[in-house]
């Protein structure tokens, strides 16, 4: 039997911010009713539902779901850190295409502390990585950054244009948590976080909620006569390869190629992106893994607006990682969220013309990446 199509039906985020002191039940309560109102669904259409978190205990999902009245279908609690979210879009659009159900919910939430991302258990016998002082995620792309601006030639201006983007999109995105424009002075002055990364090129912890409503084209046919498909994805882990001295959650440019074939588009046909800019370095190299420029020119390629709204190749418009804030658990939802927006032309201010009908996710996290392809 053939693979059916996945359509977004519906999509919702909360407002994000620092420290909001509100329950991380009743934030995935008000993203999820926001996809469904959004969908024109109720509780009893859901199936099937992924619950994407980092930091919430054992039953989460199934607590979260009946709190917005699902109740009865089975739901997967998922945890891939960053990528926890896109991760449970990928496996509900799998089910559908698959033909197992018609319509699946993913909901993405998190309540996070202030400070460096906290590690969750017992770490008494760490891995290689945190004993080597390399898993501090500043520090990780840091390095990638120290070791592109060898190769390349690649300055810290580079990487400093990307917040300051970043930044300014964010202040078009009323869920945003930053909406402060800063100029490229106020952003390489800002305090130094770890060299060359300054603390306006970081995203920050972050409370909020995201949640998308993912049907069957036949099944969407009831609700919508402008569909935007979910046309492809690939997910994997960090493969070991000596020659690539980019080290990543994932290899990005192998599942870039694997979307783009299984999609039958080329990094050419996207038109607006979302890409995982925990750190300002991550756009600079993520666009060139994606293929939307060549190896080694992210640096200019940012710098001379190639990444603006109004640029070849939009990226982050409402702001990514770096103004949006990062509620690890949520961050994938809002990615599929705007691109779904900007292909139904529905970002106003920050809406990307002509109206995209191709868009391309890139979320990675510690535990892996993934790509996804979004189109009209």
């Amino acid at each position: 039997m053939a693979e059916r199509e996945v359509v977004v039906l519906g999509v919702g985020v909360t407002k994000f911010g620092r420290v909001t002191g509100r329950n991380p039940i009743d934030i995935a309560r008000e993203a999820g009713i926001m996809a469904m109102k959004d969908a024109g669904v109720s509780p009893k259409d859901i199936q099937m539902g992924f619950s994407s978190h980092c930091y919430q205990p054992g039953g989460y999902g199934m607590v979260t779901f009946g709190e917005m009245g699902i109740m009865g279908p089975s739901v997967t609690n998922v945890e891939v850190a960053c990528t926890s979210c896109s991760r449970g879009a990928m496996h509900g659009a799998e089910a559908i295409a698959a033909g197992s159900v018609d319509m699946v919910l993913i909901n993405g939430s998190e309540v996070m502390p202030r400070g460096m991302v906290p590690m969750i258990g017992d770490m008494s016998n760490m891995p290689y990585e945190m004993v080597l002082g390399l898993m501090p995620m500043p520090g990780a792309y840091a390095m990638m950054a120290t070791r592109h601006m060898h190769l390349y030639g690649t300055k810290p201006e580079h990487f400093a244009q990307v917040g300051v983007k970043a930044h300014k999109n964010g202040s078009l995105n009323p869920n945003a948590t930053y909406r402060e424009v800063f100029t490229l002075e106020q952003v390489m002055q800002s305090r130094m976080i770890a060299d060359p990364i300054t603390m306006y090129q970081c995203s920050a912890n972050a409370d909020g909620g995201t949640a998308v409503v993912l049907c069957s084209k036949e099944k969407a046919k009831q609700y919508t006569t402008k569909p935007v498909f979910l046309s492809g994805w690939a997910a994997g882990t960090p493969p070991y390869n000596k020659e690539d001295p980019m080290p990543e959650e994932a290899d990005t440019a192998d599942l870039a190629r694997q979307l783009y074939n299984i999609a039958g588009v080329g990094p050419e046909d996207v038109r607006v992106v979302q890409l995982h800019d925990a750190f300002a370095p991550g756009e600079v190299i993520g666009i060139e893994k994606l293929g939307l420029c060549p190896k080694g020119e992210g640096g200019p390629y940012v710098w001379e607006g190639g990444t603006e709204i109004t640029g070849k190749t939009p990226v982050n418009t409402d702001g990514g990682l770096l103004s949006c804030g990062h509620p690890i658990g949520a961050t994938g939802g809002r990615m599929v969220a705007e691109i779904t927006w900007q292909l139904r032309e529905a970002c106003a201010q920050r809406q990307v013309t002509p109206t995209p009908k191709v868009g391309l996710l890139q979320n990675s996290g510690y535990g892996g990446g993934t790509v996804m392809l979004f189109r009209t």
